[in-house]
């Protein structure tokens, strides 16, 4: 049997609590599916959506950005936690899930900091867009023809600080959700850690924690079933399975949007390159069984 780390997306988590409480329950059917078949399975999420509504919550309280991210982790790994929780009783699999609370190091110096690009929370007007870059000075940009979004940097994954727990914790057969929203972004200070501005790319978190974990699957989730090429056009193929090599062709030749595809593609590659031996899949959550069996999703190897 394999070790997978699934990466959910914040955006497929719903916009309020109610509504992910929901989906965290239909979601987690197909992850005790691959419980079922004996494989060791570590959750990653998003929380693009969720950290932008905690921290415009809590900016009358000048709540730092590094605990809404922390806040984040908290209430979607509870969802999250007791829908599979639920799933497994029901099965009669004698499971337990924690979620861990997850700092993922990144570099003071990193570029991304100079220019901020991750979108965050929900949508605005244009003219509520122009208001909070002037009375807040907040970056606001236009989100795929959708309204206008904050926007903060997405610096790049270095090492996580609790990789250790989380190895102890997947030895001892427990389901950990970890990473969540990408972690929280800290830098080394001392002996410890300090929390800086920005979110860290779920998928590239993902990415960072399989290795570390030395997982045999990551299985990054998408809204389409498989990665497709010439993407909309009349010419469109979807994709069954590519090299690294055919991968990183393609993103040469930009057939891979920035926001969207682009980033589950490079995180698939970094993890297939780095030890061999290791597959990635980008495809649907709902497939996933189908997916391991080459059913469904698109295979990187």
């Amino acid at each position: 049997m394999s070790r997978i780390l699934i990466a959910l997306g914040g955006n497929a988590l719903g916009d309020n609590p109610q509504e992910q409480l929901k989906i965290a329950r239909k979601s987690a059917k197909p992850i005790v599916d691959l419980v079922e078949k004996g494989h060791e399975v570590i959750i990653a999420h998003g929380n693009g959506p969720q950290v932008g509504m905690i921290n415009t919550l809590m900016e009358e309280v000048n709540m730092p950005f590094p605990e809404s991210v922390a806040m984040s982790q908290g209430y979607i790994g509870y969802h999250l936690q007791n829908g599979i929780l639920e799933e497994l009783r029901k099965r009669n699999i004698d499971k337990h899930v924690v979620t861990l609370i997850t700092q993922v190091v990144v570099d003071e110096q990193d570029e991304a900091f100079k220019n901020p690009t991750k979108p965050i929370g929900r949508f605005y007007s244009k003219e509520e867009a122009a208001r909070l870059e002037a009375e807040k000075g907040y970056k606001m940009i236009e989100d795929s023809g959708r309204g206008y979004r904050r926007v903060v940097a997405s610096p790049k994954p270095i090492d996580i600080v609790e990789k250790e727990a989380v190895k102890a914790l997947i030895e001892k057969g427990h389901i950990v959700i970890t990473v969540g929203g990408g972690g929280i972004p800290v830098i080394k200070k001392g002996l410890g850690y300090e929390g800086v501005d920005g979110v860290i790319d779920k998928d590239l978190a993902s990415e960072k924690m399989a290795e570390l974990i030395d997982a045999d699957y990551l299985f990054i989730l998408t809204a389409v079933d498989r990665v497709a090429i010439n993407f909309g056009k009349e010419n469109q193929r979807d994709i069954e399975k590519m090299s690294v090599d055919e991968a990183c062709k393609y993103i040469e030749e930009k057939q891979f949007a920035p926001g969207s595809m682009l980033p589950k593609v490079l995180a698939a590659v970094e993890f297939v390159k780095s030890k061999k031996g290791r597959k990635a899949i980008i495809g649907s959550l709902e497939k996933a069984k189908e997916a391991l069996n080459g059913e469904s999703g698109t295979l990187i190897y």
